[in-house]
């Protein structure tokens, strides 16, 4: 009997140690500064609101983009074109190697639907219509790619010879371009919706049909709002993906990955990596008045920073005016310079104190004319009570 208990005891407590390493391997995993095994020759992760970097591998590293080119493309028609614009599709679209929206010559097309194809379904041919309505020829459209990138976006490791990203040499852009380029274009509304749409009633000459999104994760993945895959043969799989939970959006950008399905997990892991210890802050006026050594300063607009989860951030304003906000272990998440709050003459604050909106000048004439009212409601009560005692006394007088 002692014997079998010794063993139930040693089984419970050999049952309770491989739980307590389980729990302990899960916390590690749960708590890892990095989203693991990433397969892709080069990938980013960043945070789309603050640009910061939260992941990267050979982020820098020129590479092939494949399609994921024509969201350059998308963004400068957006934002250069007029989306209303009927656009004449030539011979030379039509012939494009590659993925179509089967356009024909001919066919006029308005600019926005050709911007949907180019999404959408990763239409060569609606790219070199875009092109050639935008700047009348490939060539000379190419050049204002690379205008655009570094004059409007900033990144300047990237050189664009097509807008629809088919092989070629000396087109090569970076993940890191890509990310900024990505987090440039999300800032516009009309960019955003078609770049989450999932699919979209497709009506032309040449092709009757439903469009459906390439990029799987749109429907796969928690908070995924817009994607762009692409693939050639030297270029592998390329894919960049954004996703938003709450206040925070992040960017994901994954090149040369030996397939698409390679390409989707390593972007899973760097949006749950990016998730789970991550978030993007906002800093406002509000929160500026709870530091004291920010009295007599000011900010015009609201700021953002991107924190770790559940890691103490300090916010503090040094004698230059100079905005520092850090977390617990010293690292500086944000710096901006902050502007002197203008004083309050006696004289503004006079004016300030007589003005009163039409609500409180209606309000306060209600007022007084109730209190008129009362009063000469109350002088007429007393003037009919002495009228009263008077003709009292009157009648008492003249019976003796």
């Amino acid at each position: 009997m002692k014997l079998k208990k010794k063993i139930l005891v040693t089984i419970c407590v050999l049952f309770l140690i491989i739980l307590l390493m389980f729990l302990n391997l899960f916390s590690i995993a749960a708590t890892s500064n990095n989203p693991g095994l990433i397969s892709s020759e080069t990938a980013i992760l960043i945070d789309g609101t603050t640009g910061e970097v939260l992941f990267e591998k050979n982020s820098h590293k020129p590479m092939y983009p494949a399609s994921i080119t024509k969201i350059l493309t998308a963004i400068i028609a957006i934002e250069e074109g007029d989306l209303s614009d009927n656009v004449l599709v030539s011979k030379k679209a039509r012939d494009v190697d590659g993925t179509r929206v089967y356009l024909e010559p001919g066919e006029q097309v308005p600019l926005k639907k050709l911007v949907q194809g180019l999404l959408i379904n990763s239409g060569n041919d609606a790219g070199v219509a875009i092109a050639e309505h935008m700047a009348g020829s490939v060539e000379s459209f190419s050049n204002e790619m690379n205008r655009f990138t570094k004059e409007k976006i900033g990144v300047d490791n990237s050189t664009f010879k097509n807008p629809h990203g088919l092989f070629d040499i000396n087109h090569q852009t970076t993940a890191y371009d890509m990310a900024m380029i990505t987090k440039y274009a999300m800032k516009n509304k009309e960019f955003r919706e078609i770049f989450r749409t999932k699919e979209l009633r497709w009506v032309g000459e040449g092709w009757d049909t439903t469009l459906y999104n390439h990029h799987k994760m749109l429907w796969r993945y928690e908070g995924v709002n817009g994607g762009k895959n692409g693939y050639v043969d030297q270029s592998g799989t390329t894919l960049v993906t954004t996703a938003k939970r709450e206040e925070t959006e992040l960017i994901a950008v994954a090149l040369k990955a030996n397939s698409s399905e390679a390409a989707y997990s390593d972007t899973t892991s760097l949006l749950d990596y990016g998730f789970t210890h991550f978030l993007t802050q906002k800093f406002s006026k509000d929160d500026l008045t709870t530091i004291h050594s920010a009295e007599g300063y000011n900010i015009d607009k609201n700021l953002f920073f991107t924190a770790g989860v559940n890691i103490p951030i300090i916010s503090e304003v040094n004698k230059d005016g100079l905005l520092v906000i850090k977390d617990q272990n010293e690292k500086v998440l944000l710096e901006y310079s902050l502007t002197k709050e203008l004083k309050k003459t006696k004289k503004s604050e006079e004016v300030k104190m007589v003005k009163f909106s039409p609500l409180v000048i209606i309000t306060y004439l209600l007022v007084a004319l109730y209190i008129v009212f009362l009063l000469v409601m109350i002088y007429l009560i007393r003037l009919r009570s002495i009228k009263s005692r008077r003709q009292k006394y009157s009648s008492f007088k003249y019976h003796h």
